[in-house]
């Protein structure tokens, strides 16, 4: 697989060896390498990608003893499987699935010791879209930008995984840490989202807020990594006459296309666009959009308004 520019074992994830890697044999319906991202990049025109669920990510590295911030798969909907190299502590954690070892049925968000040879299976999502594979040492493909995150919008990083690639391992650096109980963190009925106001919510109408703040949203099957695409009552502007040139765009941006509608950006959004952003989600609510499949539903809440910056967008809306 094209793993893009950098020099391999850059970091603390580098390769172990001779038989440190994993062969993927069934990479689902999209598969790709993640970490915590590329943040930092964006006036340069690069997405910070890294996983939709970072908390998903982070407690699976702690479960094998890694660092937050090590690689690992991020499997979508239909889970996955591999077959490791070498012994390894493995962790699945994320979306609630099936997890077998050799067939054999083992826990979900927990620490197993898996022996080399050995084939690991993540079933079909039961609730929720995005299940993590942690591999004790990390997944060690080339940095691009400081990060191995695939980034589906610009092509950075590893491509997208497919049956039969086979990824190298990082040398493990830290020892499993035990837990007794792992929260499911996945959508379950009706998921509310935090929205703060702005940049451009006075290019939103009257009417347009009370559907976007009072409405039941579904999530669409064209939402991929780059957003979630929902259907809903529509989203009016207040002068439908009126363009906006291209701005800047943030993860969590609530974007109201021309049609009236609203789509949420995530990681791999683009870092700029011209249609009005009329919020912004709630950065601690973006692991639950990250989690929602198709059909699952979304409504959006007010969130408190943050100190001196309620009117901006406003402000700068009404001025235009």
């Amino acid at each position: 697989m094209s793993a893009g520019a950098g020099a391999p074992g850059v970091g603390p994830a580098g390769p172990a060896g001779h038989g440190s890697q994993v062969t993927v044999v069934y990479a689902g319906l999209l598969a790709t390498v993640q970490d915590l991202g590329r943040p930092g990049w964006a006036h340069v025109g690069v997405p910070r990608s890294g996983a939709l669920d970072g908390p998903a990510l982070r407690l699976g590295n702690r479960l094998v003893g890694n660092p937050d911030g090590a690689a690992g798969i991020e499997f979508t909907l239909t889970g996955g499987a591999v077959v490791l190299g070498r012994p390894a502590a493995v962790a699945v954690t994320g979306a609630p699935a099936a997890v077998t070892v050799d067939g054999r049925p083992v826990g979900h968000g927990a620490t197993l010791h898996v022996r080399a040879g050995a084939v690991v299976a993540v079933g079909p999502a039961t609730t929720g879209a995005r299940s993590y594979l942690a591999i004790g040492g990390g997944i060690a493909v080339p940095e691009v930008l400081g990060s191995r995150s695939t980034d589906t919008l610009s092509g950075l990083g590893p491509a997208p995984i497919r049956s039969g690639d086979v990824l190298p391992l990082g040398t493990p650096e830290g020892q499993p840490v035990a837990v007794d109980f792992v929260p499911a963190r996945t959508p379950d009925g009706v998921v509310t989202l935090r929205l703060h106001r702005g940049p451009r919510d006075g290019w939103i109408s009257a009417d347009g807020w009370a559907a976007l703040l009072g409405s039941a949203y579904t999530v669409t099957n064209v939402s991929n990594r780059v957003g979630a695409r929902l259907a809903g009552p529509t989203v009016t502007r207040a002068d439908a006459g009126r363009e906006l040139p291209s701005e800047g765009l943030v993860l969590g941006a609530v974007q109201v296309t021309a049609d009236g509608t609203p789509l949420i950006f995530l990681a791999d959004h683009p870092t700029t666009g011209g249609y009005p952003v009329a919020g912004v989600v709630e950065a601690a609510d973006l692991p639950l959009v990250a989690q929602a499949r198709p059909g699952d539903t979304l409504v959006f809440r007010a969130a408190r308004p943050l100190p001196g910056l309620d009117n901006l967008g406003r402000d700068h809306g009404s001025q235009r």
